[in-house]
C-alpha cells in the first residue's frame, strides 16, 4: 500500500471536520486561512486537498464567494458508466424497470420524513415543471430537480445517493421518446406532490408508480410502430 501524500491525508481530515462540525450540503466551510490554522497544515496543502475533494463532488469551489459543501454528495457525475452503455433503447427500458422499483418507495418515504421546509421546495418545483410545460418550454433539466429533490425529501442518505440512476433514467428517456407527455406528466407530478405534502405514504407510492409505468407503457408503445 503506497503512502498517501499529505494532500490526501488532508483531504481525509477535513472530510473528519466537515462531519464533526455537522456541514450540511450548501453550507460554506471556512476560509483557506482558518482551515489551514484548524488542520494544521500550509495554505498550499488546504487548497491541494479542497481541489481533491471538489474533482469527487464532495465540496463546490465558487470563485469569489468560497468553498462550499456540494449538492452532489459526492456522487460522480456518471458512477455506473451508462454514458457508455451503446445501446439506449435497451437502456431506457431498464432504467425504467429500476426506477419503477425505487422511486415508489422513495415517494413514500417522502412523505413519511420531508420537513416542511422540503415539501416547499418540491412544491416550487412542481410548480416550475407545470410553467414550462404550459408554455411547451424544454423542463427535463427541472424534471430532474423534482425527482432529485422528491428523493432528498426521503432523508435516506442511501436514496439521495441513486440521484444519477434517476437523473439519467428522466434524461435518457427525454432523449428517445418521440414526443413529450405534458398533460400527464403534470397530473402525476401534481399528485405525488400533494402526497407528500397530505403525509400519505401509500397514495404517494402509487401515485410514483402510475406516473412511471405510464413512461414505461409509453416508451414500449413507441417501440412497436
Amino acid at each position: 500500500m503506497k503512502n498517501r501524500t499529505l494532500g490526501e491525508k488532508t483531504a481525509n481530515e477535513l472530510i473528519r471536520l466537515i462531519r464533526e462540525r455537522g456541514y450540511g450540503t450548501g453550507e460554506k466551510l471556512p476560509n483557506e486561512y482558518e482551515l489551514s490554522t484548524l488542520l494544521g497544515v500550509s495554505r498550499n496543502t488546504v487548497r491541494e486537498a479542497v481541489r481533491a475533494l471538489a474533482s469527487r463532488n464532495i465540496l463546490d469551489i465558487r470563485q469569489g464567494a468560497g468553498t462550499f459543501i456540494s449538492q452532489k454528495n459526492g456522487v460522480v457525475d456518471d458512477p455506473l458508466g451508462f454514458s457508455l452503455m451503446e445501446d439506449r433503447r435497451k437502456l431506457v427500458e431498464d432504467l425504467l424497470q429500476i426506477r419503477c422499483i425505487i422511486e415508489p418507495q422513495i415517494a413514500a418515504l417522502a412523505a413519511q420524513n420531508a420537513t416542511l421546509q422540503d415539501v416547499a421546495i418540491l412544491g416550487d418545483l412542481c410548480d416550475e415543471v407545470e410553467t414550462l410545460i404550459r408554455s411547451r418550454q424544454d423542463f427535463m433539466q427541472k424534471d430532474m430537480d423534482f425527482h432529485t429533490q422528491l428523493a432528498n425529501c426521503s432523508r435516506n442518505m442511501v436514496m439521495s445517493n441513486l440521484i444519477p440512476v434517476i437523473c439519467e433514467g428522466v434524461m435518457v428517456f427525454s432523449s428517445v421518446v418521440g414526443e413529450q407527455e405534458f398533460d400527464q406528466t403534470v397530473k402525476s407530478h401534481r399528485e405525488i406532490f400533494e402526497a407528500v405534502r397530505g403525509r400519505r405514504p401509500s397514495d404517494a407510492q402509487q401515485a410514483m408508480l402510475f406516473h412511471l409505468l405510464y413512461n414505461r407503457n409509453r416508451f414500449i408503445k413507441g417501440q412497436d410502430l
